[in-house]
């Protein structure tokens, strides 16, 4: 059992031995298996990205990039609300910006951001941004998240300020810099802007975005009468492993998961 294995399984009490096995990612046969894996997820996200609130007019996207061809990533189409996203809705987009399955644009900004960070980090499946009230709030303090609670703790010393607003990003060469101040961490606060998350699933990467907007919002509101008190670096440090670890977000994306599509089945179709 894996070290991740051994934090996760302490979370987990009952009569018998945890299966950890049970609470993994799953392995698949085929390749096209693993595609509508990736696709119910995504459409799932965006789903739930509607449900709380983050969505703004034609701004946000999530990408998953295809187990095939690693070159090219699903994401939503232009101008289509997240609450309506179906998986037959996804577009597939090629590593120069074009469409290859679907029949609806693709937000030059989404291949301008998206693009470049899959490129810059091959271990990176799903990326995701949207302007978000909280997290947009905050990152115009051109600030770093402090471990304030348990939660923030999963982005410490694990996410970086892109301190550089030039403008709506339609260039990539903005989205190659995002991806080199993105290095290896697992999200990037964009000054003026909002919030990028990444993650090896699009489970872990959506839930790091919820995660981090909630932990914007605890500080944003914990500033606003008086000054937190933050975890000591040894015990921040110790519950990032514990909370912040990429099995932890891709299960704590599962009970979202299961909601969403009981309530809204059609994201399935």
């Amino acid at each position: 059992m894996s070290t991740e294995e051994k934090l996760f399984s302490r979370a987990a009490l009952g009569d018998n031995k945890v299966d950890v096995s049970q609470y993994a990612p799953p392995r698949f046969e085929t390749l096209e298996e693993e595609r509508l894996y990736r696709k119910q997820r995504l459409a799932a996200a965006f789903r739930l990205f509607s449900r709380f609130g983050f969505d703004e007019g034609v701004a946000g996207h999530i990408t998953v990039r295809d187990p095939e061809h690693t070159d090219c990533f699903w994401v939503n189409p232009f101008g289509m609300h997240f609450g309506q996203i179906r998986v037959s809705d996804l577009i597939l987009v090629g590593h120069d910006g074009k469409v290859l399955e679907g029949n609806r644009p693709v937000n030059a900004a989404a291949f301008a951001i998206h693009s470049q960070v899959h490129q810059a980090r091959p271990d990176v499946v799903a990326a995701a941004h949207a302007h978000s009230i909280y997290g947009k709030t905050w990152s115009s303090l051109g600030r770093l998240l402090d471990p304030i609670t348990q939660d923030a703790c999963a982005f410490y010393d694990d996410h970086v300020l892109f301190d550089d607003y030039t403008g709506v990003v339609y260039d990539v060469e903005e989205g190659r810099r995002i991806g080199q101040a993105l290095g290896k961490k697992k999200a990037a606060i964009l000054r003026n802007h909002g919030l990028l998350t990444v993650g090896g699933s699009v489970d872990e990467a959506a839930w790091w975005f919820i995660t981090m907007e909630r932990s914007c919002q605890a500080q944003l509101l914990a500033e606003a009468v008086g000054k937190p008190t933050q975890i000591e670096p040894e015990y921040a440090r110790k519950t990032s492993q514990q909370v912040g670890s990429a099995l932890a977000g891709w299960f704590s994306f599962q009970p979202l998961y299961a909601r969403i599509v009981r309530e809204q089945p059609d994201l399935l179709e």
